[in-house]
């Protein structure tokens, strides 16, 4: 029932999408959600687009990135995460009033007088979000069906599957990048970049990491070009003297390059060949570029100004759509929470906000799209000095094509009990979120402004034909 289907990304045709939109069957919920969506925008229209994913890797405490801020949230917050008297801060939990210049209003209120503030550290990204550019989308997580706390805790898994391994830093992150556990081959990052293929004539640089290797990028057929915030990882030992020796550079070189005499040696000249050529464009591309927004922030900082280095030389390089990846690591916050996150929300908002302005800079604000993710996010309540492993999270998206200055999705109950009450229905203990937005909703909504058409969407996203009801919309909306 979720097989991914690989022959789909070859089917562009406007009546083929259409014959496999029939085909899914007026009865299901999917078929007839995406036939309200109508055509995306084909991926061979005019002009560039580019899909941003900042990773924070650890699992980021989503209730210090987006804090409750209505007085009855906040105190239940507060009582949560051994808060200080007078709503100040302590334990784990942010004092009321150093969250005031962050208090966030947006331009729809939330239902209920509810209301949230961004990290104190998040100024910068408080000011997009005011401006609409940001938009904050509320719980979102990995989910195979919809599924209540009673039908999570009982063995029906049936009818009720759930996501493999919870709460398991390694499947969480390969779920969360691939919609399956640790060992998956591919990525939805690199299935959307499979389908941009046939309109770039560079393909290997349609998908690109600059946080290390990460399934999201991998594809069927698109490759995962690395590169480093300096550029190109050189190939030294063909190009510089190996151990001061010229001798030994040539005879490297010699033995990488010549005519190889079987199937194996033959792929590895391909492969090194191949590594050598794009090494060498992308060194030509970035020297004929320019980007004069300063930027802060430290190493995410410098992994973003080299991506918005890379959409600068898009014509160079070749390409019209591109998904890339940045990374911050350290989000694990088991123990000295407060300090730790702090420190780490105080590079994510320089970061963002120098990206974002670099696309204003470059005018391409319109079509770069930066959105968060991370592998789960953490329990409401403390363990002492810290969160730990969660389940939903809220998530962050920038742009200038975002409809920003908005939430998207239900505010959950600030709760921790264990209770019949309602508001205790929506956590699996310990305040540990249900996610209400699946991440597939997530993905698929970007994947559609991206260019995706919407009969496309089942080969990138195995778990969507599952969601489309009112209730769990496929296009959220959000850009």
């Amino acid at each position: 029932m979720h097989l991914l289907q690989p022959d789909l990304h070859a089917r562009r045709a406007f009546l083929v999408r259409a014959g496999q939109l029939a085909a899914a069957g007026a009865g299901l919920p999917l078929a007839l959600n995406l036939a309200a969506i109508g055509e995306a925008a084909a991926f061979g229209a005019t002009g560039y687009r580019a899909l941003v994913c900042v990773y924070l890797s650890g699992g980021n405490d989503h209730d210090n990135t987006v804090v409750p801020y209505d007085p009855g949230s906040y105190d239940r917050y507060s009582a949560a995460r051994g808060g200080g008297p007078n709503r100040s801060a302590g334990g784990i939990a942010l004092g009321r009033d150093a969250l005031a210049p962050t208090a966030l209003a947006p331009r729809v209120p939330l239902a209920g007088g509810r209301q949230y503030a961004l990290n104190p550290a998040l100024a910068g990204l408080t000011s997009l979000f005011d401006a609409g550019h940001l938009a904050v989308v509320l719980n979102v997580g990995p989910l195979i069906v919809p599924v209540t706390r009673a039908q999570w805790a009982g063995t029906d898994r049936v009818r009720y599957p759930l996501p493999p391994k919870q709460f398991s830093h390694n499947d969480q992150t390969s779920v969360w990048q691939s919609s399956a556990p640790e060992g998956a081959t591919s990525g939805w990052g690199g299935r959307i970049g499979d389908l941009a293929l046939a309109g770039n004539s560079e393909t290997l640089f349609t998908c690109i990491s600059v946080g290390g290797n990460a399934v999201f990028l991998a594809g069927r057929q698109a490759l995962q070009y690395q590169l480093t915030s300096a550029g190109a990882v050189a190939t030294d030992c063909v190009r510089r003297p190996v151990y001061g020796s010229i001798a030994v550079r040539d005879a490297i070189a010699q033995i990488v390059t010549r005519a190889p005499s079987g199937v194996f040696e033959a792929e590895y000249n391909r492969v090194v060949a191949r590594s050598l050529a794009s090494e060498a464009k992308v060194g030509a591309a970035l020297a004929g570029v320019r980007v004069d927004t300063p930027f802060a922030g430290g190493a995410l900082a410098e992994q973003l100004r080299m991506v918005a280095r890379l959409i600068a030389a898009r014509a160079v390089l070749g390409v019209k759509r591109q998904v890339f990846m940045v990374n911050l690591g350290g989000f694990d916050t088991h123990g000295a929470l407060l300090g730790r996150h702090a420190a780490l929300m105080r590079q994510l908002d320089p970061a963002l906000s120098s990206f974002y302005q670099a696309t204003v800079d470059l005018g391409v604000a319109d079509q770069v799209t930066t959105f968060t993710a991370s592998e789960f996010g953490r329990t409401l309540s403390s363990n002492g000095d810290g969160s730990d492993h969660g389940w939903g999270s809220h998530h962050l998206v920038i742009g200038g094509a975002v409809r920003g200055g908005l939430f998207y999705g239900t505010p959950p109950p600030v709760s921790v009990g264990n209770s019949d009450a309602p508001e205790d229905q929506e956590h699996v203990g310990q305040g540990r979120l249900i996610p209400s937005i699946a991440l597939d909703q997530y993905a698929a909504t970007l994947a559609l402004w991206f260019g995706v058409e919407p009969a496309e969407l089942g080969a990138i996203l195995p778990y969507l034909g599952n969601f489309g009801d009112p209730a769990h919309p496929i296009n959220l909306g959000f850009v």
